[in-house]
């Protein structure tokens, strides 16, 4: 005779109070993988413009670079050469920058990217590096998949970057400078983390200022690994 609900109940005994803990926590961790991965969606502010970052030197220089190979192979005429630079050492911010290129080079290829878009992989592999702009919280999924975010050239919004994971079978690579500290939030359930980033030659400790990268959110039967770069080799008899 099959028994109600009401006789389950009473043979399952009371829910206790780490029951509800679970089941409350795996709904939550469920409801944020399945939610919109759109930055600020996921509890934390907006991100801001990366165009009204202001630019740098090497970035105006980056720029002039492109350009200089543009009017080389014909896309670009010597006066459209001419006004594009005086226009790139004009310019205050990343976004004037990248109107200078854009009908150049093609999004992957340009010579810094302003993609602050939700970094997603879905049984396949997906990379993002060189010299591209950080957001102060960027949502990273992955379900069966491999994120590899390499930050040694990258440019940060915030001193404080948020990592949010929602990481299912899936593995997530960091690349970070020497002496960038790597940091779990209170609340993230990352299982398996591998922390491999090396202080820089001859510290002790993290400086003061160095930059931080939190990681947050979830990893449920994936791993997260975080590493410097490579140091270059050192050359036998000065060769």
């Amino acid at each position: 005779m099959v028994g109600t609900a009401g006789d389950w109940e009473a043979r399952r005994g009371p829910h206790t109070l780490e029951d509800v803990s679970s089941e409350s926590s795996a709904a939550k961790w469920i409801s944020t993988f399945l939610a919109s991965r759109a930055p600020g969606t996921s509890g934390g502010p907006a991100a801001s413009d990366p165009g009204l970052m202001r630019a740098s030197d090497a970035d105006r220089e980056r720029v002039v670079t492109v350009l200089t190979d543009a009017v080389i192979d014909g896309r670009l005429t010597p006066l459209e050469h001419e006004e594009r630079v005086e226009r790139v050492w004009a310019a205050r911010t990343l976004g004037e920058l990248a109107e200078l290129t854009v009908d150049l080079l093609p999004p992957e290829s340009q010579p810094f990217r302003m993609d602050s878009r939700p970094v997603t992989a879905f049984f396949r592999t997906e990379t993002r590096g060189g010299r591209w702009v950080v957001p102060s919280q960027i949502p990273v999924t992955s379900l069966g998949g491999t994120v590899s975010m390499d930050l040694c050239e990258a440019l940060l919004q915030s001193r404080h970057v948020v990592v949010q994971l929602a990481v299912m079978a899936g593995t997530v690579n960091l690349t970070v400078p020497e002496g960038v500290r790597i940091v779990t939030a209170p609340d993230a359930r990352v299982r398996s983390f591998r922390n491999e980033v090396r202080l820089p030659p001859g510290a002790t400790g993290h400086a003061p200022d160095a930059p931080v990268i939190e990681l947050a959110g979830f990893v449920f039967g994936g791993k997260v690994v975080a590493r410097s770069p490579k140091r270059p080799r050192r050359r036998l008899f000065g060769r």
